[in-house]
């Protein structure tokens, strides 16, 4: 029997088998979705300049991360060793943490910035928002399905 069929499917997928395997079919709207709100982040006015410097951090941070991550299992890198599935599963809750703290500091931020800010900056920032707590979510259903992949293995 083969190790992955004694497993249950708790190993990672390699080559272009991550586009067709749930949870890894996610690394894609989260590369898409991660990367709107980097643009929308970096282009609009945010009146708290900390604030937006940590929405780029983890916007960026976890953008070149699920590249890499991406990019590694499609090569195949992990050659099927356990520990890559605790990485993984550590990385999802890591980047569903700092997804969730970005979102809801730019979202006090967009609050703030109701008044004295022209249409366009106010709309650019609620859309921010909303992709924001969108790629959350995403990560969010990463992480458990993660979690429960490193369970089973």
């Amino acid at each position: 029997m083969a190790p992955a069929a004694a497993s249950g499917g708790s190993t990672l997928p390699s080559g272009f088998s991550v586009f067709t395997t749930f949870p890894d079919l996610l690394f894609i709207f989260e590369f898409v979705f991660g990367g709107l709100v980097w643009i929308l982040i970096s282009s609009s006015l945010v009146p708290i300049a900390l604030v937006q410097g940590w929405v780029m951090f983890v916007s960026v941070f976890c953008f070149v991360a699920t590249t890499t991550l991406l990019i590694l299992y499609i090569i195949g890198a992990h050659g099927g060793e356990t520990s890559w599935i605790a990485l993984d599963a550590a990385y999802h809750c890591i980047a569903a943490m700092f997804y969730l703290s970005a979102s809801v500091l730019e979202a006090l931020a967009t609050i703030h910035m109701q008044e004295g800010f022209t249409f366009k900056h106010y709309h650019e920032n609620i859309s921010a928002v909303v992709f924001a707590y969108v790629v959350t979510l995403l990560y969010v259903i990463h992480a458990l399905y993660s979690l429960i992949r490193w369970k089973s293995s």
